[in-house]
């Protein structure tokens, strides 16, 4: 079988091996679709802090085989599988902070999403990781599951409010998911970035004003679209410093700022945090998702109550897996999915 292989920081491959064993409890699934995220770039260029550089966590896929023990699942369901699965037992878990759990990476998709078989271990598969795809979701669609939980966790642990205004910094996929989904809660969604092209996807699902930050001063902005107060939340959607300080100069007094793009490692920010104390601005993190969210994401596409399929704009073989990190590089595009 064909899968990625990453060597080292820069040099990936694509090579032929063959397909995983399964142990007790495994599944194994032919991949159908895999989305490429921004963490696969960070840890292809040796700039991602957390986990083990495994490539490809937004598969989706049919299942091809199964251990001995495994229950629930046939050989040939179409299935979406969770890479990380907490233990919902330890400190971390009881007290809401499930994806911090010691356990929640210390498994993954084997030998990961860019590969045309893995293997889902035992322990994802009997914590609930693996979700059965209804008929009238597709392979690409059920590839944005994970993203999309990952979103809505950020949105939750803000506790957001129809009276608010939000702004989120950053069109990209996640960006645009995110507004999508605080569609669905009905506060004012305000949206910048660098990309018109971008800002046409955000315009798109649901934001009511966006701001190219080439051209206005973003923070002024939403001042005035505030009455002079700032946004009642911030969500960085972006790992740029820059975007992190829009966000710092943009949020009212008693706001809340949620980091959700991934920052690579060694970024530092020049920022004179006493006027975080002064203001009493709160500053929120949030990082991946659970199963919690990842079955809510799922009722929510096979409602047509979330659509995010148009955000695909290049599709690639695995053979060409190359050819898509370089497409990414040059981000004039929306999300980019691998299939075989």
């Amino acid at each position: 079988m064909k899968h990625v292989l990453l060597k080292s920081a820069g040099d990936v491959s694509v090579e032929e091996t063959t397909p995983p064993a399964l142990n007790q409890g495994d599944i194994l699934v032919e991949m159908k679709a895999c989305g490429l995220c921004g963490t696969d770039l960070e840890k292809l260029h040796g700039r991602y802090v957390a986990s083990q550089p495994v490539l490809g966590h937004e598969a989706s896929g049919v299942v091809a085989d199964m251990g001995d023990g495994v229950e629930g699942f046939n050989v040939g369901d179409r299935v979406f599988p969770h890479h990380h699965v907490p233990c919902y037992k330890c400190h971390f878990c009881r007290n809401g902070s499930e994806t911090m759990c010691p356990h929640y990476r210390a498994s993954n998709l084997d030998p990961g999403g860019f590969s045309e078989y893995f293997r889902v271990p035992a322990w994802n598969v009997k914590g609930g990781g693996v979700l059965k795809l209804p008929s009238n979701l597709s392979f690409e669609e059920a590839s944005l599951i994970e993203p999309a939980a990952c979103c809505m966790r950020s949105i939750n642990r803000c506790d957001v409010s129809e009276d608010e205004t939000v702004l989120v910094v950053g069109a990209g996929p996640i960006g645009v998911t995110h507004v999508q989904l605080l569609s669905l809660r009905g506060p004012k969604i305000l949206v910048s970035d660098i990309n018109s092209t971008r800002l046409q996807f955000a315009e798109r699902s649901g934001a009511s004003a966006v701001y190219d930050a080439t051209k206005i001063d973003v923070p002024s902005k939403v001042r005035e679209e505030t009455g002079g107060i700032g946004a009642d939340l911030v969500i960085v959607a972006s790992g740029n410093a820059k975007a992190m300080i829009q966000a710092l100069n943009s949020v009212r007094k008693g706001g809340k700022i949620c980091l959700f793009g991934v920052p690579a490692k060694g970024t530092r920010l020049d920022y004179d945090f006493s006027d975080i104390f002064n203001s009493e601005v709160s500053i929120i993190t949030s990082n991946a998702a659970t199963e919690v969210e990842t079955k809510a994401t799922l009722k929510l596409m096979e409602e047509h109550r979330l659509d995010l399929l148009f955000l695909i704009t290049h599709r690639f073989r695995l053979d060409e897996f190359e050819k898509a990190v370089e497409t990414a590089k040059q981000g004039n595009c929306g999300k980019i999915v691998i299939t075989p």
